[in-house]
């Protein structure tokens, strides 16, 4: 083998391990934070073993690494780079795949779903003319959120609208560039007369450049 060829078969090595929704749900889950195997298993809807089989392949191309805490094994992305690479995969899927835009037109049930930027966000909140919304479940919103989030279930939505200033802009958000909840919440909200943006990105890249990030206290 060249030394070409056995530098391309380390980069194809990366490319095999996201070769599976699943362990691309699995690096999702890990973005909001670390977690043993049986919570990813559960969170993935896989069993167990499969999900150590999933993380294994991960491991070995770098993506995720790993620390023992008594008998249990807790996984942790490597760094935020993968993060990149998560988004950068979500952008090109949606701009050379058509399917990937019905998919989430579809989701967004012809209301417009533009997002707004992180930087803007940040001015928003600085001034307190925006209300966030955390789509994500309350264990993933405990680990850490934007602070002044209020955590919502999107079954629960149309409850909250009813309660939201019409005046005031809300922005939406969840995992990142694979979830769909903040799609449909900002569907939802514009239905209802609402003036809603998602967020581009979510938690972890909110996170990931250095902005503050609010943890529920454990009891």
């Amino acid at each position: 083998m060249t030394p070409k060829l056995a530098l391309l078969e380390e980069y194809a090595l990366i490319a095999r391990a996201l070769g599976a929704p699943h362990r691309m749900m699995l690096l999702e889950q890990l973005a909001q934070g670390e977690r043993g195997v049986e919570a990813l298993a559960e969170k993935v809807g896989v069993t167990v073993a499969n999900c150590s089989q999933h993380l294994q392949q991960l491991r070995r191309a770098g993506l995720v690494t790993s620390r023992r805490a008594g008998k249990a094994v807790i996984y942790r992305l490597t760094d935020d780079k993968t993060l990149v690479l998560m988004d950068l995969l979500a952008r090109i899927a949606r701009q050379n795949l058509s399917v990937v835009e019905e998919i989430l037109q579809g989701l967004s049930e012809g209301q417009p779903s533009e997002a707004i930027t992180r930087a803007e966000l940040a001015e928003r909140l600085q001034d307190g003319s925006v209300t966030v919304l955390d789509l994500r479940p309350e264990d993933e919103f405990a680990m850490g959120h934007i602070p002044g989030a209020i955590q919502i279930d999107l079954r629960d939505l149309d409850r909250l609208a009813g309660q939201l200033d019409p005046a005031a802009e809300i922005v939406a958000y969840c995992r990142g560039p694979y979830c769909v909840y903040a799609h449909q919440a900002v569907a939802a909200l514009r239905q209802q007369g609402l003036y809603a943006r998602r967020l581009d990105g979510g938690l972890p890249e909110w996170r990931a450049e250095g902005r503050a990030v609010q943890a529920n206290a454990r009891t």
